[in-house]
């Protein structure tokens, strides 16, 4: 075994131990996952009324005297089984809120749907696709005295796309700035827009809850130029939500023109910084709004395909436009090493020289540095919208037979001892992974062809 690997010779310690048939059972309950967490502990359910045993679990006759779980973290980088399972969960969480399905009636695809996509604004030129990014006629040039354009026709996936054509014109704190106020441009923008609605139907605003609802589910997404940009599913329900059909004048046009008015003039302004100064943020003047069709109705896309677009957002992260890092940045040598452009390199500079100064304390602009400063969640819905993350796993841990018992009462002790697999454990769990893809894919076939 002298020429065999670390990783073969692992692998092959593992097929050999006696528990290795229940060892491949944990794994193949994660799913294959590629950094699963280890438990210690045991679960005890009883009768309250009689204190009979009704389930015992102990880890202690388990291999390594451990149990495995998903590490569930949603990014393709780290754990393609759990993100895959996460753009699942995903997909049948915002397909519910344009179909129905998970409690959520179907008459919802009947109302009024957008499918909205929201931009950051310019923070100087970037070199673009095709010939948009050509010089002008007149062969304009910055105030540096660098051309408006590089004269090269760039495909989609050239490395110069979304890079500043001047560095020096660029405004890197406002963009940093800007992602930390995303979270709260959205919050506006969603309250804006239930005030236009109001106004459009001659309503006084503070009544609008008592005549309409508008619910939400919407993805951020970093682009080239490594700015976020937010893709969002708008519905208009009646007062009391899915179930609740909307007033007559709600109609696709009025919340369309809602959407546009409340983008366009929705304003944030940034602390008043005696290096920066008060910023006015705003939302990019490239705005899309596009209303679903329902059952095979319009022009629109349909609720399948905007909640497969979504999904398949969710899973991604920073790193996979190049737009900053899975992990956090401590120091300034992280900064330094980190394996990013020169433009992502500036902009976390950026954050981390403007997250020192005590008026932008509270944005927290340094524990954010990895994420280009953009702290908000991945997927945001609202309440109303359709299920939740939760009632999906606890759906999919019922029809696995991993349900509490509603008798009973449960007394759990569980200690956390680590995560992760050995180099053997990494190459056999992929290749379950790898298997329960393939099936999947197949059943999923074997449906389309039924």
């Amino acid at each position: 075994m002298r020429h065999l690997s670390e990783t073969d010779r692992d692998a092959i310690r593992l097929a050999q131990d006696p528990q290795f048939t229940r060892w491949l059972d944990h794994v193949r309950a994660t799913g294959g996952c590629a950094h699963p967490i280890h438990l210690s502990g045991s679960t005890t359910t009883w009768n309250p009324a009689t204190g009979e045993i009704l389930h015992h679990y102990d880890t202690r006759n388990e291999p390594g005297e451990r149990l495995l779980i998903r590490c569930r973290n949603r990014r393709a980088t780290v754990c393609g089984p759990c993100s895959r399972l996460h753009a699942g969960d995903t997909f049948h969480l915002v397909r519910a809120g344009l179909v129905g399905g998970k409690d959520v009636p179907p008459a919802v695809r009947d109302r009024p749907r957008l499918f909205v996509t929201l931009t950051a604004p310019s923070f100087g030129p970037v070199h673009r696709v095709g010939d948009r990014c050509r010089p002008r006629r007149d062969g304009g040039t910055c105030e540096h005295g660098r051309p408006l354009g590089c004269g090269a026709v760039h495909n989609a996936d050239a490395p110069q796309v979304g890079q500043p054509l001047c560095a020096d014109c660029y405004d890197y704190p406002a963009h940093a700035l800007w992602h930390a106020h995303a979270g709260l441009l959205w919050d506006r923008f969603t309250r804006d827009v239930r005030r236009c609605l109001a106004t459009s139907a001659g309503l006084v605003q503070s009544h609008f809850p008592h005549h309409a609802r508008l619910s939400f589910a919407c993805v951020a997404e970093y682009q080239k130029r490594a700015a976020v940009h937010v893709h969002a599913v708008v519905r208009l329900d009646g007062p009391a939500g899915p179930a609740d059909e909307p007033p007559p004048w709600a109609t696709p046009d009025r919340l369309a023109d809602a959407v546009r008015t409340a983008a366009h003039r929705v304003m944030v302004r940034t602390p008043y910084s005696p290096a920066v100064g008060e910023l006015p943020l705003h939302w990019g003047a490239q705005i899309a709004i596009r209303p679903l069709r329902a059952d095979g109705d319009g022009d629109g896309p349909d609720g399948d395909a905007v909640a497969a677009y979504i999904a398949k957002y969710v899973t991604k992260s920073a790193s996979d436009t190049g737009a900053g890092t899975d992990y956090k940045l401590t120091t300034r040598h992280d900064i330094d090493t980190a394996r990013v452009s020169d433009h992502i390199r500036t902009l976390m500079r950026t954050c981390w020289r403007l997250g020192n100064l005590p008026e932008y304390t509270h944005l927290r602009l340094r524990p954010w540095t990895h994420t280009l400063g953009y702290r908000g969640h991945i997927l945001t819905k609202s309440r109303a919208y359709s299920t939740t993350y939760t009632a999906l796993r606890a759906d999919r841990a019922y029809h696995e037979g991993h349900h509490e018992m509603p008798d009973g009462i449960t007394d759990a002790q569980w200690r956390y001892t680590g995560s992760g697999h050995t180099p053997g454990a990494a190459l056999i769990a992929a290749g379950v992974a790898d298997e329960i893809r393939e099936a999947s894919r197949l059943g999923r076939e074997a449906g389309r062809g039924s």
